[in-house]
């Protein structure tokens, strides 16, 4: 529409006819046109190119060499227009593409200038004409720098869904190590974790010491109250223990209502002093709140690693002290 408005300029200055710029109107707009409603049409989604980008540039070029063969006095206006539209399709093209387009397109502008005798100008003898010049230089110019805003607006856009993505993988591998219903970690993570500490330990010579704990008799939590306050049970255990170890230790859902907590250079002594705090702030809370009268407790596990010892014999050792806490009674812990 500007560079039609440029053209009624130069019908002003008595260059060209009215039939000229209406027609270059009336053709760009079709053109356009032509390719939303195939777009409306989803015919553009059989092609790997959904924009079309190729045929929309062979078209917009056909358009303004046409005109420029028809008004060949003010050709530069319409040779003007070409860098425009391979600017604008630059952004959007593959190599591949670009070489078919520049092609294409070099094929028609040497026939023109070789197999015609055109007089191709821009035509400066009067004010008027001068004023056309400029004012077609001006928009082309702003059509550049629109072309560049449009390109960093896409530069932008990029960035911003990198970011998205950035983010969004972080949280799905988050979600993979995490137990959906308590936010601990999940067996699979808690387990490679143990792994790493045992390896780290017998490079460093330092202690461990794990702890497998379990909600004393919470079958009959499920079965008096119900699976939802059973949920929320283990929700509630699992976010009081979070509150309350350290942030080197690690702490899991090992299986069901038993969970694994690894205390990183934590001898036996020590780890039996921080599992029975815990078990005591377990005690403590106020159960009641999910129903009245309702009591928690756990009971607990505890091994210290051994030289050479593997994750299988040190869960091993610790399951073993957790039936031993159980057959005492529950509410306590136990160590080997």
């Amino acid at each position: 529409m500007l560079s039609a408005i440029v053209l009624l300029l130069y019908v002003y200055a008595g260059t060209i006819t009215v039939v000229i710029p209406a027609a270059f109107f009336l053709g760009g707009l079709s053109l356009i046109g032509v390719f939303a409603i195939l777009s409306e049409m989803g015919v553009n989604d059989v092609f790997e190119d959904h924009h079309l980008t190729v045929f929309q540039v062979v078209g917009h070029v056909a358009l303004q060499l046409g005109f420029l063969l028809a008004a060949p006095k003010i050709g530069y206006a319409f040779l003007n227009v070409v860098f425009l539209v391979f600017g604008v399709a630059a952004l959007r093209m593959t190599p591949r593409q670009a070489a078919m387009a520049w092609t294409l397109t070099a094929i028609g502008v040497v026939a023109i200038f070789l197999m015609t005798h055109l007089p191709l100008g821009m035509p400066v003898a009067t004010p008027a004409e001068r004023l056309c010049a400029a004012l077609c230089f001006v928009v082309s110019i702003g059509q550049c720098a629109f072309v560049g805003l449009y390109g960093d607006s896409l530069r932008q856009k990029l960035h911003l869904r990198g970011v998205e993505l950035s983010e969004a993988y972080e949280r799905i591998e988050e979600l993979a190590e995490l137990d959906e219903l308590t936010g601990a970690f999940n067996r699979r993570c808690i387990m490679r974790m143990l792994d790493d500490e045992i390896d780290r330990t017998h490079r460093s010579e330092t202690p461990c010491s794990i702890a497998l704990i379990d909600l004393d008799w919470f079958k009959r939590i499920n079965d008096a109250y119900g699976h939802p306050t059973g949920d929320e049970v283990l929700r509630t255990f699992a976010i009081t223990i979070f509150a309350n170890i350290r942030n080197l230790d690690r702490f899991g859902r090992y299986g069901g209502e038993e969970f694994l907590l690894v205390l990183p250079g934590t001898a036996d002594g020590e780890a039996a002093r921080i599992i029975d705090r815990l078990r005591a702030i377990i005690a403590d809370l106020d159960w009641s709140a999910f129903s009245p009268g309702m009591q928690v407790t756990m009971s607990a596990g505890i091994a210290s690693l051994r030289p050479e010892e593997s994750s299988d014999t040190f869960l091993a050792r610790a399951d073993s002290a957790l039936y031993a806490a159980k057959a005492g009674g529950r509410n306590r812990i136990a160590s080997v």
